[in-house]
């Protein structure tokens, strides 16, 4: 009876492992959209996120507050703020409080005028970058739609010289041996010419759109096995 029980935990534990973390299926967006995930207490949210871009900073209502509140952390900023709140008591105080106030108000409305400048260049780049077209497959046709509009397992179309802001799975390719030429820039501006090749065996089957179409590939992730 302990042999028998003690393989049913291991059992049971092999099971737990191979569970998988996340799944995704091709085509498929209903079975993506029901995976959720716990955020606080009963709130739940969609464990995969969409694909619109968001490299800005404030918007129309967080900017005033949220940037008088990042250039308060600022040590210089803080030590000219607590000068001022003392030069604002008379009795310890030679000089009027504006003294010091009046070129505070403008060092923080020029270095707030930077950064709105800043974010609005910011939020140009992620709006043209979302609105960038591609070919989506949906239903049995490649359409014609915004990369912020592209969903986890979605079949897309790509062609040369594309830019692809998302994660991409390569699935097949025009190449012989299924073969992609793939250009990435850092951070610093340098490029790099890197290689992509899909598996043979996708490759040979999606050969035209009626079998991408009918494609449900799954693609997981298991969980780590625990150590005992």
């Amino acid at each position: 009876m302990g042999s028998l029980a003690q393989r049913e935990d291991l059992q049971d534990d092999e099971d737990k492992n191979s569970a998988f973390t996340w799944e995704v299926q091709a085509n498929n967006r209903a079975y993506n959209a029901q995976f959720k995930e716990k955020v606080f207490l009963c709130w739940r949210r969609k464990k995969y996120k969409t694909n619109v871009i968001h490299t800005a900073k404030y918007n129309f209502f967080s900017f005033l507050p949220l940037n008088l509140y990042e250039q308060l952390h600022r040590v210089s900023n803080l030590y000219f703020l607590l000068i001022i709140i003392l030069q604002s008591i008379p009795n310890i105080s030679t000089l009027p409080w504006f003294s010091l106030g009046a070129p505070m108000v403008c060092l923080l409305f020029i270095r707030a005028t930077r950064d709105l400048v800043d974010d609005i260049g910011r939020h140009k780049s992620d709006r043209a970058i979302n609105n960038r077209p591609c070919q989506i497959l949906l239903g049995k046709s490649f359409k014609r739609k915004k990369w912020q509009n592209l969903c986890v397992g979605d079949v897309v179309c790509l062609h040369k010289d594309n830019i692809i802001p998302a994660d991409m799975l390569l699935l097949a390719s025009t190449e012989p041996s299924s073969l992609c030429h793939v250009e990435t820039v850092d951070i610093d501006g340098e490029t790099n010419l890197k290689f992509r090749q899909a598996l043979m065996v996708t490759h040979k089957e999606l050969t035209s759109v009626k079998k991408m179409a009918s494609f449900q590939g799954h693609l997981g992730r298991r969980a780590e096995p625990a150590d005992h």
